[in-house]
Order: structure tokens, then sequence, then C-alpha cells
């Protein structure tokens, strides 16, 4: 176990990159990227710019993709800025476990970030400004079910993605952008009350002005380090079935409450 290496990838709207990560999720040695093909991206075409970002780095075992869209049990529901109409019910994760003859796991790229920024105190909430906007979730370093927020109207009748994506910016120009950002910030303040937002993604590092103190820009490698975390549940739970198996196999009493207390 110690000795497993996690191919972590994270698929964007312009690149794919990937790197390997150690048991505790640090990077083994650099990272690789490849541009992503033109919309609309079919599987086909996708795996292979996968494989072409991942030659570079050598063996793995298992591994973590970040995706962008929505995802459920490793199967596609939306891809906006691949080609929904392709990928709609797509199955990545079993299709890339049978490619590669590895174990795959494939989660929305903003949940992955997530993972990689989050410190597992109270409401956390990750922003990703790039091609479009995503988000993700937590409570307390558990990840709450994905919302598809980039798509929900924030300004007139432009969604998130549209009010903030890389097209967004390139058109309106960095202090109208700067703006949109600050306001969404606020506006998602008050709707999901977090107790802290980590803002992620290529344009973050656009951002002009300063930050309130619960909100922090985090590094696009935490897309990546994010990755260890899709694994780190199962080892969870495989430690504690070796502990249940020895514990009832020695002679070790359960203290509870009333035991504690001389009262048992």
């Amino acid at each position: 176990m110690d000795a497993l290496r996690t191919l972590a990838i994270d698929i964007g709207g312009t690149g794919v990159k990937a790197a390997l990560l150690d048991p505790s999720g640090q990077m083994i040695g650099g990272r690789s990227r490849v541009p992503t093909p033109p919309t609309p991206v079919t599987p086909k075409q996708l795996t292979r710019a996968i494989d072409q970002a991942i030659a570079p780095l050598g063996d793995f075992d298992r591994a973590s993709v970040g995706f962008p869209g929505a995802v459920r049990d490793g199967r596609v529901l939306t891809a906006p800025h691949l080609g929904t109409e392709v990928w709609a019910g797509f199955d990545l994760q079993s299709a890339l476990s049978e490619h590669w003859g590895k174990p795959v796991r494939v989660m929305n790229d903003a949940d992955v970030q997530g993972f990689g920024a989050i410190q597992g105190e109270g409401v956390e909430m990750v922003l990703t400004l790039g091609t479009g906007a995503g988000t993700a979730l937590f409570h307390y370093g558990r990840i709450l079910p994905h919302l598809e927020l980039s798509h929900h109207p924030v300004r007139g009748n432009k969604t998130y993605d549209e009010y903030l994506g890389r097209e967004a910016r390139v058109k309106k120009g960095k202090k109208a952008w700067n703006k949109r950002v600050l306001r969404c910030i606020d506006i998602l303040r008050t709707v999901v009350n977090f107790d802290h937002l980590y803002l992620g993604g290529g344009n973050a590092k656009d951002i002009e002005f300063d930050l309130p103190p619960d909100v922090t820009i985090v590094p696009n490698s935490d897309g990546l380090t994010g990755g260890i975390a899709l694994w780190l549940s199962e080892e969870a739970a495989r430690e504690g079935d070796s502990r249940s198996r020895a514990l009832k196999g020695s002679e070790v009493a359960w203290v509870g409450p009333e035991t504690a207390n001389g009262s048992g």
C-alpha cells in the first residue's frame, strides 16, 4: 500500500494536466500538460490527449481524474466545455479503467481541486475561474452533493459560467471582470454562508482587489494533488476492517459510557 503511485489528471477547457502522486498526495517529479482538443471533443479524442499527457510520467497503480462537468458514479452527466451532446451518459471511469487496466476514479474537477485546497473546518467552498466557473462545497472535510451552480443565472439571464468565464474576462476587460468576481463572492457568501471560500482556476491570477479574510486564492496544482482524496476513504475503510478483525480475535473489551463511569 505504501508504494502505490496515483496518477492525477485535471481535464480543463484548454489543457489536460497530469502528475504522479505519492501515498501522501505529494507530487512525484514534475507535471505534464497537453492542449485539450477543440470542442466538441469525443471520448476517443480526449483519451488520446490524456495518454499524451501521461506518457512522460512513468508507471502508476491507479488514477484520479477531474472532469469539467457533472459526474455521478464515474458517469458524465454534462460537459458544457467539451460537448454535452457527445458526453452525456458516458461512463468515463469504466472506459479509462478498461483502457489502462488500472482502477480509476472520476469526479468533477472543482470537487477534486477542493480536496486539495480545504482545511476540513466548517463549511468550505471552492470557486474555480477558468474556461467557465466551477463550484464545490464541503462540510468539515466531507464533500456535499455536487451542484451545477455554474449554470444558474447570476445576473440577468447570464449564468456564472457566462458571467465569470474566460470569454467574459476577455470581452469585458480585467477591471469589469474583477467587479463581477467581487459581486459573486458577496452573493455566494449570502447564499452558502461559507466559513471560507477558495478561488482557483487559471484566471484567479487576474484578481486585483484585496481579498477579505475568508477568501483565499489557491494554486492550480490543487486540481492534481486533490486527486489522492478519491482513494483515501477506501483505504481508511480497508484499515478499519483490518482493525475490526484484529479486535474480534483479541480479548480487548469495549469501554462504553456506563463502564467508563463505573456504573456498568
